[in-house]
């Protein structure tokens, strides 16, 4: 199932058209369930707690013998593995900072595969979503970055990551670009019609 619907993307391309008749900003947005699978997660905290908790039930009450103890370290490193696969389960146990930087990775491994620093008078502009983590970034080549600061667009990205976690993406989207397109118009406003990268939301699974 999409993130956002076929309806839904295109108000997002219809958004980013509007913005950019008035800059000469090129804008990609992209939309990520997740920025990792964490596959790693569930079996790191599987093996530890088949090996703590057997274990430790075995030295205070000392009814397991050997066979017995390896099979409930198995049937616990399995049964927790299993469970813990569950995305929303797996997403609480990694710490908000590894969340944020596999995400913050992503966008910027988005920004490069996009060729939004390779577009004319370097302008482009990335707006990226991971949804699991409810991160929201705004990142901008030089041509951006030398006429608006960074600070221009932490409260757009605040107001966006709030509207993420309420499950408010479409409008996100819509706020955001508005607000990045009033932002731009005055600093870079469009000089010639061009449209060197796609509009269309980019959807990751």
């Amino acid at each position: 199932m999409a993130l956002l619907s076929a309806s839904e993307q295109q108000q997002v391309a219809e958004a980013i058209a509007r913005v950019e008749r008035d800059t000469d900003a090129e804008l990609v947005t992209v939309l990520a369930a997740r920025a990792d699978d964490y596959a790693y997660v569930p079996l790191l905290w599987a093996s530890i707690v088949a090996l703590l908790v057997p274990g430790a039930v075995d030295y205070h009450f000392g009814w397991l013998s050997a066979h017995e103890l390896l099979a409930v370290q198995w049937a616990t490193f399995i049964g927790l593995g299993l469970l813990l696969r569950i995305p929303a389960l797996t997403s609480r146990l990694v710490p908000r900072s590894i969340r944020h930087w596999r995400a913050a990775n992503l966008a910027r491994r988005q920004f490069l595969e996009h060729n939004l620093h390779h577009t004319s008078g370097e302008t482009g502009m990335l707006i990226f979503v991971a949804e699991a983590e409810r991160y929201v970034e705004i990142l901008v080549d030089r041509g951006i970055s030398q006429r608006l600061p960074d600070q221009t667009w932490q409260a757009i990205v605040a107001a966006f990551t709030q509207q993420v976690k309420q499950g408010e993406t479409l409008q996100g989207f819509l706020d955001c670009i508005q607000a990045c397109g009033e932002q731009l118009k005055p600093h870079l406003p469009a000089t010639h019609a061009r449209n060197e990268l796609p509009n269309h939301l980019v959807i990751l699974p």
